[in-house]
């Protein structure tokens, strides 16, 4: 049942996940730490006193207090958080396109007539510009060999081999390690105030719930991402068994963020966080409803402690993760929170 062969009699064009386009920028804008106005002890500590801080404790204490109009119960308790560039670390690349790029050399040593190929020979070249350089078909190609044709349990199993040891080329340190300490601050005190939390996200689904529990506390079943198929079938000892197949069933961005919601969680959320374009539809599904709303957009505008990126607001383009000044605008005109992380966080990550 197990398929050795990278792209048989795929689609091309269902696995043309949005999570991973060929995004190999970086930004170069400086900026300067803010220092810290706030306890180590009260809530959001990694926050700085502002409207971004005080849009979430206004919204918790109007859900959860008895007394308020806006009161929800918690059963309806619902917050949704995209994970790229609103919960860790976006640029240069995603870290699911690192792996993708570094399972490749394990690939070629099961099937070695692959070396001469593209675009294998180009990723096996290690040259960063030529890969930069692959299009998408290629990346598609990549794709369809990397994380299709394997049992789930070995796919599991070989990334959490990889996020044990792979390190972001710019602070190296594993990959885990890069969370926004202000943001995992968020998800406990929702959860502490009767929030179930949920990652909505364009990534690959069982990418993230490797590890979504022991980084974000958040179950694998609490994770909608872009999904995949499976196949069910049995090894030579009669043990069943689910091969991931190359069949795209939810493409998890843009519109496809509500869809997913509704499919895999079932109930609109209260809140909502996100930080690009990607995000806008799930926020405005999560506004549309009644009572109390929160709705908040990350903006990457800090150079010197992580990444400055827009367009919005005079930042750098990017390919990804792109903060445009629409967004912005709808942002604005909406009620929707812009999160400054130079302004708005004393410091971006928990090692700092």
């Amino acid at each position: 049942m197990k398929s050795d062969d990278p792209s048989p009699g795929i689609d091309r064009r269902t696995l043309a996940l949005n999570l991973i386009l060929l995004p190999f920028l970086s930004s170069t804008l400086s900026s300067s730490p803010v220092k810290a106005q706030t306890t180590p002890n009260a809530p959001l500590a990694s926050w700085n006193e502002g409207a971004a801080k005080q849009a979430i404790l206004d919204f918790v204490r109007a859900t959860t207090d008895q007394g308020s109009s806006k009161f929800v119960p918690p059963e309806d308790r619902i917050a949704t958080f995209d994970q790229d560039g609103t919960l860790w670390v976006e640029h240069p690349i995603y870290a699911q396109v690192t792996y993708c790029l570094d399972r490749v050399s394990a690939l070629v040593e099961k099937k070695p007539e692959l070396k001469g190929i593209e675009p294998f020979k180009t990723v096996l070249s290690g040259d960063r510009e030529a890969m930069a350089k692959l299009s998408r078909h290629d990346l598609e190609t990549i794709l369809a060999a990397t994380l299709t044709g394997m049992p789930v349990e070995e796919f599991e199993a070989d990334v959490k081999n990889w996020l044990d040891t792979a390190t972001h080329p710019r602070w190296k340190r594993l990959y885990t390690e890069l969370t926004y300490q202000p943001m995992l601050e968020v998800l406990q005190y929702l959860r502490t105030s009767g929030f179930k939390t949920y990652i909505v996200t364009g990534g690959g689904q069982d990418f993230v719930r490797v590890y979504s529990q022991r980084v974000y506390g958040i179950p694998p079943e609490q994770v909608v991402g872009s999904m995949g198929g499976t196949k069910f079938g049995y090894d030579k000892e009669g043990k069943p068994f689910l091969t991931k197949e190359p069949k795209l069933l939810l493409n998890d961005d843009k519109a496809g963020k509500p869809e997913g919601i509704h499919l895999m969680i079932g109930r609109r959320p209260n809140a909502a966080f996100g930080n690009s374009d990607g995000d806008r539809e799930m926020l405005e599904y999560t506004g549309a409803g009644d009572g109390a709303r929160l709705m908040m957009l990350v903006l990457h505008d800090d150079a010197a402690r992580e990444y400055a990126y827009g367009p919005a607001r005079g930042l750098p383009n990017s390919k990804f993760g792109t903060f445009t000044a629409a967004l912005d605008a709808e942002a604005k005109k909406n009620g929707w929170t812009v999160i400054s992380m130079k302004n708005d966080w004393n410091r971006v990550f928990s090692f700092e």
